[in-house]
């Protein structure tokens, strides 16, 4: 399978960053791309919305279906997969992208950004997957993508910020448990991850002024390594734990340049999370 043309991706969280650029990516094939986020309206920080995202999925070959849904909401995930399939006629793909972060210590972190990290994080992505699965299963070559890191459990990936972490990890179990509960019905559930910092509105919002930007690669090499993940057999590539770069190395890339900015060498990228 060599490009998802004609293939409905539902992708949560895709009116900016990682989550935008897979679509845009599939898009480039002819793809079908459900955005499924929040921002309906400008927001006084965060750039795109929606609509702008859906722009954006059409100008790069796609065909776009912009649907406010906030992923804790069990109804709102339930419509709009049945409103993805009623428009493109079946659902293909699960991109869980939706996350909230906050680096804060125990102490540090009120309840209320604790239950929204793990309501979006954790149960938006066992929803989400929930919802989806029925219509997977009619798919072709079904896939669910989460935006989470590999299980590594080190206590140091927890100790600064153990509410967050505990939250991506979530997502990451739900890899693990759902890919063989479901690979009987052909459904994979695959985990991908960036070995270092992209540069995203996240990024922006925990601190990351231009000279951290710069250091951050392209959310480009996250939808480039998504897209060889997407386009492999579902039946043969599911329970993996993906990064970036090493996933796009095994497809044969080997210039890595593009996804850099100007003047920034290797050395200079900060490493991520988890990794």
């Amino acid at each position: 399978m060599a490009d998802l043309a004609g293939k409905t991706l539902f992708i949560t969280g895709a009116s900016r960053g990682i989550g935008l650029a897979i679509g845009k990516r599939a898009a480039a094939d002819g793809a079908n791309v459900v955005i499924a986020a929040k921002t309906d309206k400008p927001h006084k920080k965060l750039a795109g919305t929606i609509h702008t995202a859906a722009a954006e999925i059409e100008a790069a070959g796609g065909r776009a279906l912009p649907l406010v849904v906030d992923v804790r909401e069990e109804e709102q995930v339930e419509a709009a997969m049945e409103e993805a399939v009623r428009v493109f006629g079946g659902l293909d793909i699960l991109i869980n992208n939706a996350s909230a972060i906050s680096l804060t210590g125990t102490l540090e972190t009120p309840m209320k950004r604790y239950d929204l990290m793990h309501q979006v994080n954790v149960r938006g992505t066992y929803l989400c997957s929930q919802k989806a699965v029925p219509h997977l299963k009619r798919a072709e070559n079904p896939h669910v993508l989460n935006i989470s890191p590999p299980l590594n459990f080190e206590a140091h990936w927890f100790a600064p910020h153990v509410a967050y972490s505990m939250a991506k990890y979530g997502m990451s179990l739900c890899v693990l448990g759902m890919a063989e509960e479901f690979r009987k019905a052909g459904i994979a559930f695959n985990a991908l991850w960036p070995r270092t910092a992209i540069a995203t509105a996240a990024m922006d919002m925990i601190g990351g002024g231009p000279e951290i930007r710069e250091r951050c690669r392209k959310v480009e090499i996250m939808a480039d390594a998504a897209h060889v993940i997407l386009t492999r057999p579902a039946k043969s590539f599911s329970g993996n734990f993906c990064i970036d770069d090493e996933i796009l190395r095994e497809a044969g890339v080997t210039d890595f340049a593009k996804y850099r900015h100007e003047g920034v060498q290797e050395d200079d990228l900060l490493p991520d999370f988890f990794v």
